[in-house]
């Protein structure tokens, strides 16, 4: 049994700032939360506190999780966004 390190998705979101015409075309990598529960998972962009407390499990965006293979394989299997490039073997 394998363990993974996952990185949750991300999005690329500009202009970093508005205020300075050099940063109008750098974009800042935004992380995508992911919930479960009862099994049924949903990417989430800016989850409320009700919602991560009503999650089973709760990955969220930005961070790094440590998973196991049947973790990884429902992730993927959930079509919320997930592919082997957010995984990395331990």
């Amino acid at each position: 049994m394998t363990d993974w390190t996952f990185r949750t998705p991300s999005v690329d979101e500009g202009p970093a700032s508005w205020e300075n015409p050099l940063l109008y075309r750098v974009k800042l990598a935004r992380g995508i939360s992911i919930l479960e529960t009862s099994g049924v998972y949903r990417a989430i962009r800016f989850p409320t506190q009700d919602e991560i407390a009503a999650a089973t499990t709760a990955y969220m965006g930005g961070h790094e999780y440590t998973v196991s293979d049947a973790a990884k394989a429902a992730l993927i299997a959930a079509g919320v966004g997930v592919t082997e490039a957010n995984f990395t073997a331990q």
